[in-house]
C-alpha cells in the first residue's frame, strides 16, 4: 500500500483548516500557499472532502472552507480512505473486488487480512486533532 499525493494533500489540507478556520473560512488560495500545492490539484482533493461531507463550503467574497465536525472527531482512515477510494494491500481485499478463485487454498490470504486489520486500526486510531496535537499545535476549541 502506497498512499498518493491526492491523500497526503487530503490530510494536509484538513489539517489546514482545522488551524485556520477560527479565523473565518480558509480559502483554497491561502491554502495552496502555506502547503504549496497548486489550486488546480488542491480543488480536486477538496472537492472530494466536500463530496464526502468532510467540509462545508461557502461562496462568495468571504467564502472558503470549514470542517463539518470537530477535529477530534475526524480520523485519518476515514480522510485517506475518501482521497484515495481504498486502502487494502492487497487486490483481494479491496472493497468490491471479485472474489479471487484461489480464496479457499490461499495461504497467504491471512498475512493480508492480519496487515489489513493492522493499517484499520493504526489509521483510525488518529484523529485530525492527534496530527495536530503532535505537532504542538491545539486546535480544539
Amino acid at each position: 500500500m502506497k498512499i498518493s499525493t491526492k491523500g497526503r494533500y487530503a490530510l494536509r489540507t484538513m489539517a489546514d483548516i482545522a488551524i485556520h478556520q477560527k479565523e473565518g473560512n480558509v480559502s483554497l488560495r491561502d491554502i495552496s500557499a502555506r502547503q504549496e500545492i497548486s489550486v488546480k490539484y488542491l480543488e480536486q482533493v477538496v472537492s472530494l472532502l466536500t463530496r464526502s461531507e468532510l467540509l462545508i463550503t461557502s461562496r462568495g467574497a468571504m467564502g472558503g472552507y470549514r470542517l463539518k465536525k470537530n477535529p477530534e472527531d475526524y480520523t485519518v482512515g476515514e480522510i485517506l480512505r475518501v482521497a484515495e477510494g481504498d486502502i487494502a494491500p492487497v487486490a483481494c481485499l479491496s472493497e468490491g473486488a471479485p472474489e479471487c478463485p484461489r480464496k479457499a487454498e490461499c495461504i497467504t490470504l491471512p498475512v493480508w487480512q492480519g496487515l489489513e486489520k493492522v493499517i484499520y486500526a493504526y489509521l483510525d486510531g488518529i484523529t485530525l486533532a492527534n496530527v495536530l496535537q503532535q505537532s504542538g499545535i491545539d486546535c480544539i476549541e
